[in-house]
């Protein structure tokens, strides 16, 4: 089993207005972007201090779509991966294709119906520097808000080989932490009610969680959640860009998992 499989190594935004997005995420986290288009499909790469973090693209036009992040997941044989897939009972919304001279990648759908990407051969893998999740501009954090937690995990623990960590219990049910190997690299728990449908959500590190929130509503973004304290030692926020791709910022201030959040004592 290679070093990447069962680890996140890559992201992706799928965006209406790759203009507006680029220019979000740089005031945002500071980021820079440059084109890489092939055979006229447009293509950008995020990056933070000069090593690419994510890739931006346009919109599928599909009925319903909006804008948002995915993650990619690395596998050792991708179609092997997408077979095990629909044994355990998900969906393959991409077969297995080929980037030439790059990778095969496929994106999937768990039996709860929240989306992932998995891929193959990955080449330049910008997550595996150290695998640190501190570095800043960098996704320091993997979090599901599942259907049902524990059978999601027990899906992606077939799939990819991922562990158990600590669980922690508090006012919304368990929060499971999970580990690829000996690095716990996120959590998941049952999502409240309220929230319409299970996702993926992707934390990125900032070193200063109140000046970044600034810049998300300076950047005409929306906060939906935060700042709030976590244990751990960790400052969380959830927003949306400004065009509604949702995702969270994350200030660590001890490398431990993130875990549960708790509302931030007040300044007075």
């Amino acid at each position: 089993m290679s070093s990447e499989h069962g680890s996140f190594v890559w992201y992706e935004l799928a965006t209406r207005d790759m203009a507006e997005a680029k220019a979000f995420y740089a005031e945002v986290l500071g980021w820079t972007a440059r084109e890489v288009s092939q055979a006229g499909r447009p293509y950008s790469l995020f990056a933070a201090a000069d090593a690419p973090v994510a890739g931006c693209l346009p919109l599928p036009e599909l009925a319903g779509a909006s804008p948002h992040w995915l993650g990619y997941v690395g596998v050792d044989d991708v179609g092997a991966a997408v077979a095990t897939t629909r044994e355990l009972g998900g969906a393959v919304y991409v077969p297995p294709t080929e980037v030439p001279g790059s990778s095969r990648f496929s994106i999937i759908a768990d039996p709860q119906g929240t989306t992932l990407g998995l891929i193959e051969r990955l080449q330049q893998s910008p997550q595996e520097l150290g695998k640190d999740l501190s570095l800043q501009g960098r996704v320091g954090w993997h979090e599901l808000l599942a259907a049902d937690y524990a059978s999601a995990f027990d899906f992606y623990s077939a799939l990819l080989g991922w562990r158990k960590r600590d669980r922690l219990d508090g006012y919304m049910g368990a929060y499971q932490n999970f580990a690829v190997r000996a690095q716990t690299i996120g959590g998941m728990f049952s999502k409240p009610p309220t929230l319409a449908h299970p996702f993926w959500l992707y934390y990125f590190n900032v070193a200063d969680i109140d000046a970044a929130a600034r810049r998300v509503e300076a950047a005409r973004g929306a906060i939906y959640y935060g700042p709030i304290e976590a244990p751990g030692g960790a400052c969380v926020l959830h927003c949306a860009d400004s065009q509604g791709a949702t995702f969270a910022l994350l200030e660590r201030r001890a490398l431990k998992p993130v875990g549960y959040f708790t509302p931030r004592p007040s300044a007075n």
